[in-house]
Formats: C-alpha cells, sequence, structure tokens
C-alpha cells in the first residue's frame, strides 16, 4: 500500500546551483521528502547550473528513460583563449597564442558546422564507462581513456553575445551532447584555445529553467512543487512532437 507520510510520484524541475553534484542534489531532495525514491533524469556538472529534472518515487523513477529521451537546452560561455585537460575551469589553463583572433563573421561560421546529425567525442573527464571504468576516475589516475566520437544531434545553435575572447553561445540538442566537448572543438577549429567558463542548462524538454525550484533553500512545500507523474509524460509527450 502507498504510503500516506509521502507524497504522490511527480517529477521535480529543480534548479541545480554551481557546486553540488547531481547526486547530491537527488539525496537532499530524497530526505526533504521523507526517504522517498528520487533519480534523476541526466546528470549536471558539478560547475554547471540550471535544470535537473528529479523523479520522485517508485513510478516516477521507473519512467526516467522518457524523461532523459528528451531533447535539451543550454547557454554556455567558452573563453576561445585557452584549453584545459576538463575543458572547463577545473583544471589550470594552458594558454594559445594567437595572431589573429577570429572575428564574430568566423565564429558564426564554424558553428553552423555543429549543426545537424555531428560526430561528437566526449570529455576525457566524463562520466562515460571505458573498458567498465569510468573515465574521469582513468584520467584522475593518469591513465588517458581512449574516447570514441558519436553521433549527437545538434538542432540548433548560434552565438548570442560576445566575441574574441569570450564567447557567449546557445545550444538546443538531443540527449549526450557534451558543452564542454564545443568548447573544446571550437577552438580547434578556430585555431585558438577554447574551454567552459559557465555552463547553464535552460530547458530538459518542456521542463524550463524559469518554473524550477531553487536547491538552497528547498521550499517548505516542496511536495507541493512536484508535478504528477502522468502530467509530466503529457508534457513531455507533447514536446517530442513539436520538437519532431
Amino acid at each position: 500500500m502507498p504510503d500516506a507520510s509521502q507524497p504522490s510520484p511527480g517529477v521535480l524541475v529543480l534548479n541545480k546551483p554551481v557546486g553540488p553534484s547531481s547526486m547530491r542534489a537527488v539525496s537532499i531532495v530524497r530526505r526533504t521528502l521523507g526517504g522517498i525514491k528520487t533519480g534523476h533524469a541526466g546528470t549536471l556538472d558539478p560547475l554547471a547550473d540550471g535544470v535537473l529534472v528529479l523523479a520522485c518515487g517508485k513510478a516516477a523513477t521507473k519512467s526516467i528513460p522518457h524523461f532523459m529521451g528528451t531533447d535539451k537546452r543550454y547557454r554556455t560561455k567558452i573563453d576561445l583563449r585557452a584549453f584545459t585537460a576538463t575543458d572547463d575551469t577545473q583544471a589550470e589553463a594552458e594558454p594559445v597564442p594567437v595572431d589573429a583572433p577570429p572575428t564574430e563573421a568566423a565564429i558564426d561560421s564554424v558553428l553552423q558546422k555543429y549543426v545537424g546529425t555531428i560526430m561528437q567525442t566526449p570529455p576525457v573527464f566524463s562520466a562515460i564507462r571505458v573498458n567498465g571504468k569510468r573515465a574521469y576516475a582513468e584520467a584522475r589516475a593518469g591513465r588517458t581513456p581512449e574516447m570514441v566520437a558519436r553521433p549527437i544531434q545538434v538542432h540548433r545553435i548560434h552565438r548570442v553575445g560576445g566575441g574574441w575572447p569570450v564567447v557567449e553561445i546557445e545550444i538546443h540538442c538531443e540527449k549526450g551532447f557534451y558543452v564542454r566537448s564545443l568548447a573544446r572543438d571550437l577552438g580547434a577549429q578556430l585555431g585558438t584555445g577554447g574551454h567552459c567558463l559557465s555552463i547553464t542548462r535552460t530547458a530538459v524538454g518542456p521542463f524550463v529553467l524559469k518554473d524550477a525550484v531553487a536547491l538552497d533553500p528547498l521550499p517548505d512545500d516542496l511536495a507541493e512543487c512536484l508535478i504528477p507523474l502522468e502530467h509530466a509524460l503529457r508534457m513531455v509527450g507533447a514536446d517530442q512532437e513539436n520538437v519532431s
């Protein structure tokens, strides 16, 4: 029988801040909701912020694949002056000498190469398993894993601000896209450096940042912030029809 002390299964659209891992956010929400089974529908790096979709309740966690399969939207700031081992600010910058900085037109032209079905190589510091081990664990141990490029669908990518040396970009893509890989690849194409200064996930399917609940502090009425499971699934179905 259902536990009357726990909320009905549903989806929480969380605004994860920079700092905590996705699993840390899951733990905080699970505890606040009285220990209800909770999982996330797609990880967000500790240094990234924005939309983290949490499935709360046993029935909701069984539906996680439906939420993971949705399209994603990101906004990122990329520093073109240097590469880093992690493709973000967690590692030391490796500056790249640039005699003639790229123009905004050149940046825009290169970005259009990443629209459609592209082959993208995930970052070495990622949670992807290589030979049964997490890539980031191997990298931290000094054993650089061999990352394999894979097809990713990108609906739209465009510059919304900046140019040299920091460019701000918005991305609309399907699951599996790594924003940090884009920063690295963009720099390589331009003959500059490239690493992310910030990453914000602004939407996961129909779940958008403006409707997300802050993690710190969580609202006292957190259970009332849950989107009922059946309604959340209908939202996803309608959104996927619009994207396709």
